[in-house]
C-alpha cells in the first residue's frame, strides 16, 4: 500500500513514519505543500492521502478539490490539530473519506488508513459521536459563526488591508483587532494570519456586502 503524507512540518511527517515503520506492507512518500502533493500523487499513484488542513500557499481543503478532480476515486484522510465536528463535517462533504485529529491515539492512525484504504470511510469514534449527536448547524458554512464584527475583519484582511487600517476603518483600537483576530483563528481552526485569508477567499468573504 502507498501512502502519501501531505504536511509542511517535518516533525509530523517523521511522527507519520514512526507511526507506520511496523507495518510492512506500508510504503510512505511526502509532501510539504500542494504543488509537492500533486506531483507526488501524479508520480506514486498513492492508495491513501494522508492530508493536513493547514497548508502553505493553497489550503488543504483546495488541494482536496484539486485530488478529486484529477481523480474523483482519491482516498484521503483528512489529518489536523482540529478536533472541531464543524471542520470534519466540512471535509467529509468535500469528498474526504476520513478525517482525524493528530492528538489520536497512532493505533487509531493505522486503522483510519487500512480503512479508507479498504474503501470505507473513517472517523474516530469520538468524533463520530460528536458528530451523531450535534445539531444540523454543523454541516453550515462555518462563517455563519462569527458576529458582525468578525466577518467585517475578515472581509478587510481579504482585501488586503493590514490591522492598523482595520482598526482605523472600524474604528476601534488596534488592540480590539488583535484581540478578535486570535479569536477568528480560534472558531476558525487557523493557525496565522495567511489560514485566515485562505479561508476567506475560500469562501467569498471579500464579496459580501458591507
Amino acid at each position: 500500500m502507498r501512502v502519501l503524507i501531505v504536511d509542511d512540518h517535518p516533525m509530523v511527517i517523521e511522527g507519520c513514519r514512526g507511526m507506520l515503520s511496523g507495518q510492512k506492507d506500508i510504503e510512505v512518500f511526502e509532501a510539504h505543500n500542494a504543488d509537492e502533493a500533486l506531483e507526488k500523487y501524479a508520480s506514486t499513484a498513492p492508495d491513501v492521502v494522508v492530508l493536513d488542513i493547514n497548508l502553505p500557499g493553497v489550503s488543504g481543503f483546495e488541494l482536496l478539490r484539486l485530488l478529486l478532480k484529477r481523480n474523483p476515486g482519491a482516498r484521503v484522510i483528512v489529518f489536523t490539530m482540529n478536533d472541531d465536528p464543524v471542520f470534519a463535517a466540512r471535509a467529509i462533504e468535500r469528498g474526504a473519506r476520513g478525517y482525524l485529529a493528530k492528538s489520536e491515539d497512532p493505533k487509531i492512525f493505522i486503522k483510519a488508513i487500512r480503512s479508507v484504504e479498504a474503501g470505507e470511510r473513517f472517523l474516530s469514534n469520538n468524533l463520530a459521536l460528536r458528530l451523531a449527536f450535534a445539531d444540523q448547524s454543523l454541516t453550515k458554512n462555518p462563517l455563519d459563526a462569527l458576529n458582525g464584527r468578525e466577518i467585517e475583519i475578515l472581509r478587510n484582511l481579504a482585501n488586503g488591508k493590514d490591522m492598523t487600517e482595520i482598526a482605523h476603518i472600524l474604528k476601534v483600537s488596534y488592540k480590539t483587532v488583535a484581540n478578535n483576530c486570535i479569536l477568528l483563528k480560534r472558531k476558525l481552526g487557523a493557525r496565522s494570519k495567511a489560514d485566515l485569508l485562505r479561508i476567506a477567499v475560500e469562501n467569498k468573504v471579500a464579496m459580501k456586502l458591507v
